[in-house]
């Protein structure tokens, strides 16, 4: 079988988010893929599943580390060493309609599924899901499916 690699890694591997696997992290997320055929990045059944699993570790970020601007949330999830995380904040922030360091709740589920599609936008270049879609996998990140 060979790959469409005219479709972002992330749309292929249903991790919109772009999870990576952590080196000897044993975490088994919900609807994670059976088989580990990348090595790099966690793979998942459906879209949903990698949207739930973004969508909860933003929630930790808010509730673990306090994070609740885009500046912040997003210096963690993609570090400098590896992106140019300015940029990143910028897209995010202008998505979202705030401020790089205004207050968002991402436990409310319009904020959650906007700060997702703007993810889902900056790591694949596009953001191919419906709404629906995207809600389906945040109600199951927060715990309402």
């Amino acid at each position: 079988m060979t790959k469409d690699c005219t479709v972002p890694r992330g749309i292929r591997l249903n991790n919109p988010g772009n999870i990576k696997e952590s080196p000897g992290d044993k975490t088994q997320w919900q609807g994670e893929r059976a088989t580990d055929d990348d090595p790099v990045f966690e793979e998942f059944i459906s879209p949903e599943a990698g949207i739930r699993a973004l969508a909860r570790i933003l929630v930790g970020y808010q509730r673990r580390y306090g994070l609740n601007t885009v500046a912040g949330i997003i210096n963690r999830w993609a570090p400098g060493c590896e992106n140019n995380t300015g940029s990143y904040i910028a897209h995010v922030a202008s998505r979202l309609g705030v401020t790089p360091d205004q207050a968002i709740d991402v436990t409310r589920p319009e904020t959650m599924a906007d700060l997702v599609e703007a993810i889902i936008r900056h790591e694949n270049g596009q953001q191919p899901y419906a709404r629906e879609v995207i809600l389906a996998g945040i109600g199951m990140g927060l715990g309402s499916a």
